[in-house]
């Protein structure tokens, strides 16, 4: 361990063991400021909640982030420990095998682009491929991460970040400065123990991989993530009505990995990431401190879900919308987008698994209402078996990974004939949306709402700025026509700036989302997971820094989705798109803690209710009475039921397809129905 991630994990301890991290309270607090209602519908609410906050990391499923975790007394939880996959110490348990990673047997691949397979059809890894390293090599003083010195980043903000730190208390900044790897990215992770002799299943990173340092991002695309995890109607059990086996995440990521971007195949296979999706941090170590006391002071779900498979792009559009986003004429019209950004996961000629046709600057988008497009018929007549509806309206590409954005941030569109800056638009672009969001629908219902984006007014500056940032594929309303369109609309588009100010003047809109930027968002290889606890903890002292705003305030903490690691828990097909693999979901609230005006109410509860993203738009809807009765149209994602689910198996709804309203994360005094 070098010294800079050395003095980091110490700090992390003595915050610790100082009680800090516990219950994440200010160390002052200011004096309390009144607060204002910018909607005339802001107070309209069916719960003591006023204002919710989501925020949103990046890329870590349930497993991953809370494979150990062990709730207070009273409370379960499923994860690799509960299920007795691994140990507390990270070790293989007896049941180490419901987690095995399999091959398919050569003989069963196909031409064709395939799901699942069934028992005979594969068998365990021997030894895992060995995993591989990401992140920076050495600490650079560039805007990049880490930096070498807190100058540097001093440096950073000036010239990159319009005079503006990043989003984290002053004595946090040092992370910024830890954790590279030694290792060039690509290579062999020899800081993982046994990395050449990893047994077929989950492998704890820690201690070779301090918690601290950066560390390779699996492959996190579509259809890989539909092959991940092998669904097949011939796994169908009692206890897995889905027949999802999760068992090829190692598999898919040594055959295609990333994509092929319309490239041949490499020579030898593709051979760049071994089997990363299989690592885990063990909080029994002390790993993910501050998430950790937040779920054991608050409420945690573990059935939380992103509602895409996939990456970024597709589900933070969903945190939006409710609905997947598609190519159309600008005009809100539905059109055939250029042949070479049509996915095409067949494989290619001579190749295991390596698709045509599959990347960022690629193949994206898929008509999955024709059973004869690439990768569309495995995936709907396994649907179709299980009883679920596609969902697929005729004639629309839909988008499935990441593209840029129709707008700019000043509202002009985003096309390769309208560069900016004299910087050449590369063309995948999705064309300006008409998909609804609940942006507008708030607004028209007099109800304030903000999506605040760290690095946003230096990005709103200059997009095409290697200093940016900012994240513009995670930001739903800047693919809108509706908004973007709209000067009043797209004014609620701001900085975390504007969210210190908000807070401080008693300004915070009734609903927000807050996004931090790409050195603290907690992607693995370009930012660390105690980076984005660092963001997440500045933010809720913030918060409890103003006792009036505080006591009628949730703060949602999650991440966009699970970042194609791996995880043992249930997911339920909703449609073509998703749901994918469960993610974390943290309430910090005086409602989703103990409450001494709720009888028997307990902190640190384990919530098993199904949710993922459109939860939080079904919150929205279920809290604003304005909003009661309505959805964001009549085939999004908010229009299904809440989940009837019964004591034998509390993970699964017997009314599927069902996602709940996050009303059970709280305790109030006289509790909602979900």
């Amino acid at each position: 361990m070098n010294s800079k991630v050395k003095q980091g994990v110490l700090r992390h301890a003595a915050l610790l063991s100082a009680g800090l991290l516990v219950s994440i309270q200010p160390t002052t607090v200011l004096a309390s400021v009144t607060l204002s209602t910018p909607g005339p519908n802001d107070n309209n609410t069916v719960t003591p909640i006023k204002h919710v906050i989501v925020v949103v990391g990046e890329n870590r499923s349930f497993d991953h982030a809370f494979a150990t975790y062990q709730p207070p007394a009273g409370q379960t939880v499923n994860n690799l420990l509960s299920e007795g996959i691994v140990n507390a110490n990270g070790t293989p348990g007896l049941n180490f095998g419901l987690a095995a990673q399999n091959v398919p047997n050569p003989a069963v691949l196909s031409s064709t682009y395939l799901l699942g397979f069934t028992a005979v059809q594969k068998a365990a890894y021997t030894a895992l491929p060995a995993p591989h390293a990401g992140g920076n090599k050495t600490a650079t003083d560039t805007a990049g991460s880490p930096f070498a010195t807190i100058a540097g980043i001093e440096n950073y903000a000036v010239v990159g970040n319009d005079n503006t730190l990043p989003y984290v208390l002053p004595q946090d900044l040092n992370l910024l400065t830890t954790g590279a790897t030694g290792l060039t990215s690509g290579n062999t992770d020899t800081r993982i123990i046994n990395v050449n002799n990893l047994p077929s299943g989950p492998f704890q990173l820690t201690p070779g991989v301090p918690y601290d340092a950066y560390a390779a991002s699996p492959v996190h695309r579509f259809y890989q993530m539909w092959q991940q995890l092998g669904c097949n109607t011939g796994n169908i059990t009692s206890t897995n009505p889905t027949g999802c086996a999760h068992d090829l995440f190692a598999w898919v990521e040594q055959t295609v990995g990333a994509g092929s971007n319309g490239k041949a195949a490499p020579a030898g296979g593709y051979l760049g990431e071994g089997s990363t999706a299989l690592g885990f941090y063990n909080v029994q170590n002390g790993d993910i401190p501050i998430l950790t006391s937040l779920a054991k002071q608050y409420a945690i779900a573990d059935n939380y879900h992103q509602p895409f498979m996939g990456g970024t792009g597709a589900d933070s559009l969903m945190l939006g919308s409710g609905d997947p986003y598609w190519y159309s004429d600008g005009n809100g019209n539905a059109t055939t987008p250029p042949a070479n950004e049509i996915e095409n996961p067949n494989p290619q000629y001579n190749t295991a698994n390596y698709y045509t046709q599959d990347g960022y600057s690629g193949g994206t988008y898929s008509n999955c209402s024709d059973t004869t497009q690439p990768g569309v018929n495995p995936v709907t007549t396994y649907l179709t078996a299980i009883g679920v509806n596609p969902h697929c309206d005729p004639g629309h590409y839909y988008l499935l990974n990441n593209y840029d954005p129709g707008y700019y941030g000043d509202g002009s569109v985003d096309s390769p004939s309208n560069p900016k800056w004299g910087v050449s638009n590369s063309g995948f672009v999705i064309p300006p949306s008409s998909t609804p969001t609940i942006g507008e629908k708030l607004s028209a219902n007099g109800i304030s709402w903000a999506y605040y984006g760290e690095g946003w007014n230096a990005y709103k500056a200059n997009p095409n700025s290697p200093y940016n940032v900012y994240c513009n594929i995670c930001n739903p309303f800047l693919y809108s026509t509706a908004i973007m369109t709209n000067p009043s609309l797209r004014a609620n588009l701001k900085d975390t700036s504007d969210l210190d100010n908000d807070l401080i003047n008693g300004t915070l809109p009734a609903v927000s989302y807050v996004k931090p930027g790409g050195l603290l968002d907690g992607h693995p290889a370009s930012s660390k997971f105690d980076l984005f606890e660092a963001f997440v903890k500045r933010l809720i002292q913030k918060v409890q820094s103003n006792p009036a705003l505080w006591k009628s305030t949730a703060i949602l903490i999650t991440v966009d989705e699970g970042g194609g690691y791996y995880d043992s828990g249930y997911t339920q097909p909703l449609d073509f798109f998703g749901d994918g693999t469960r993610i974390p979901l943290i309430v910090v609230s005086p409602y989703s803690t103990a409450n001494s005006t709720v009888p028997n109410s307990k902190a640190g509860r384990v919530v098993h209710t199904y949710y993922d993203h459109v939860s939080f738009i079904k919150f929205v809807e279920a809290n604003w009475t304005p909003l009661n009765g309505q959805t964001l149209s009549s085939r999004s994602r908010d229009n299904y039921a809440n989940p009837v689910q019964n004591g034998s198996n509390p993970y699964i709804p017997t009314n599927g397809p069902a996602i709940g309203n996050l009303m059970d994360m709280f305790q109030f005094p006289t509790q909602p129905q979900d």
